[in-house]
């Protein structure tokens, strides 16, 4: 039991007492010495401003209730391991848009490093040690705060959107559902009101984008999930058929711990080959996907996506030996 957690018990024991509680039980349930329950107790009193007295007559330690009311831990409290893991969060976030939350997370921020200053870790050390390196993050520019307020308050979206496929500009009106954050990219899941069904559209490819004062309407999140989560990769939809993938030795015992799909199925074969069978709808990131791993791996099924696959690899041959 570390520090936070032995203020965080005592705490509660003072709290849940009807009778001041002796030091003896202290120690017995902190686990700690006496010296030690004497420094919780004095850094409770001077960090947090605990009224902790000590009453003779019980021979305990009780709270001080003068106005009547129970004194409770000041502000958010969080345990010593949830507290680096908000550190850590909050390091995520300062890199996966920098500037996005500062203004609501400073007030946190300095409760933070004044809990972790009780156990001697500051916030700021461990930031420094937090390492996310981003591949191919597209900028997404002021549309994400339009995009991201008109999703809490649950208004409804004009959009120019432009289509990298097309090379062409739309207007679309739609009812955001959720932010997405994949691959280093930001995603709008939405219902799209011209095409009548959900769609997903990249925040970089946003060129223009204001809240309107219609409602936006709700999907349920169990057809969003069906929708957005059935499938493999980003762009989802029901799923229309299940890859069927094998890859070589040198590479199965990667492939084997990552997760493509939370309804991905895989096996080891006896020659050390790994199978892996992922149920997808649009073929177009899967094939990336695949093609990242060259001769390591093969399309088993369906026929449409080993030939897909296969026409690539004789495009990037003749890019390389052209006839």
């Amino acid at each position: 039991m570390d520090r936070f957690d032995r203020i965080f018990e005592l705490n509660r024991l003072l709290q849940s007492a009807r009778y001041p509680v002796s030091r003896r039980r202290i120690e017995e349930e902190l686990e700690c010495s006496r010296a030690t329950v004497k420094r919780i107790i004095e850094d409770m009193r001077l960090y947090l401003n605990a009224p902790i007295v000590y009453d003779p007559e019980y021979n305990g330690y009780r709270y001080d209730q003068k106005d009547g009311a129970m004194y409770e831990l000041p502000g958010l409290w969080f345990n010593a391991s949830e507290l680096q893991a908000l550190v850590g969060v909050q390091q995520l976030l300062a890199n996966v848009q920098p500037g996005l939350l500062d203004p609501l997370l400073k007030p946190l921020q300095k409760r933070i490093d004044e809990l972790l200053r009780l156990q001697h870790a500051g916030s700021q050390g461990l930031a420094a040690r937090i390492r996310i390196l981003q591949m191919a993050a597209r900028h997404v520019g002021a549309g994400f705060q339009i995009v991201a307020g008109a999703l809490a308050q649950r208004q409804r979206l004009h959009l120019r959107y432009y289509s990298r496929a097309s090379t062409e500009h739309s207007e679309r009106e739609v009812s955001p559902q959720r932010l997405t954050y994949y691959r280093d990219n930001w995603y709008l899941d939405a219902w799209c009101h011209l095409r009548e069904g959900l769609r997903t559209f990249a925040l970089d490819a946003i060129d223009g984008a204001r809240t309107l004062e219609t409602a936006a309407i709700e999907v349920s999140e169990a057809d969003l999930d069906a929708h957005y989560a059935s499938s493999y990769g980003i762009f989802a939809g029901a799923p229309k058929g299940v890859a069927v993938l094998r890859f070589e030795p040198e590479r199965a015992r990667w492939v084997a711990k990552e997760r493509w799909h939370r309804d991905q199925e895989g096996r080891f074969l006896e020659d050390g080959r790994y199978e892996l069978r992922v149920p997808y709808s649009n073929a177009v990131e899967l094939t990336m996907d695949i093609l990242k791993y060259g001769p390591d791996v093969e399309v088993l099924a369906p026929t449409e996506l080993r030939e897909a696959v296969a026409e690539r690899l004789a495009q990037a041959v003749v890019r390389y030996h052209p006839t």
